[in-house]
């Protein structure tokens, strides 16, 4: 009897050492379920992101674009009438953005334009020369040179230009031919391609 009480405190002991490993234990699960539920809630609120920026994507690309013929400026021209030698055809605008005065194409910004000419010259029978030029003409503030031209050595030949040219801001384009003719369907355009800072 006298040996019962020794007995307890080691029954104690035993059962607080089988505790200690059971508390760990629920201690770990514990902090792994907060983990989980820390992951499950990055986990839905990133979705959550996700799934807005695509809805916000869906509704920009949904919105109608912005025409573009107010930012580019771009001129199309179709021309057909008399040409006089050594005086700028009277060109006018028939759609576009660009100014023409004058029957000058008037440049508003320095960069790289897309340049396109087709058309027919139709001249009388030359006297002193057998054929006969046109020139696209570039006139700035005190120089006129030739940007571009073409011989027609028959009546009713066809012209056609497709380039790229870098025009400066104030430069002015003109078409010119070296003796009279007329023109018939010439379609005439000029489109910028790479902007850099534009006149107001």
């Amino acid at each position: 009897m006298e040996g019962q009480p020794d007995v307890e405190p080691r029954n104690q002991d035993h059962m607080d050492h089988e505790r200690e490993p059971a508390e760990d234990e629920w201690n770990s699960w514990q902090r792994g379920q907060v983990r989980n539920t820390l992951h499950l809630v990055s986990a839905a609120a990133q979705w959550i992101l996700l799934l807005a920026c695509l809805i916000y994507l869906g509704i920009d690309s949904l919105q109608p674009s912005t025409p573009r013929s107010d930012e580019v400026p771009w001129t199309h021209i179709r021309y057909t009438g008399e040409s006089i030698k050594g005086i700028a055809m009277n060109l006018t605008a028939e759609v576009g953005s660009i100014q023409i005065r004058n029957g000058s194409i008037m440049i508003t910004c320095d960069g790289l334009y897309l340049v396109s000419l087709k058309g027919d010259i139709f001249f009388p029978d030359l006297e002193e020369e057998d054929s006969l030029k046109l020139m696209l003409r570039k006139m700035d503030n005190k120089t006129s040179r030739a940007l571009w031209e073409q011989t027609v050595q028959v009546s009713g030949d066809a012209v056609n230009l497709t380039t790229v040219l870098y025009l400066f801001d104030q430069d002015n384009i003109t078409l010119w031919t070296s003796s009279n003719a007329t023109i018939a369907d010439l379609s005439f355009s000029v489109v910028l391609l790479s902007p850099f800072p534009c006149s107001p």
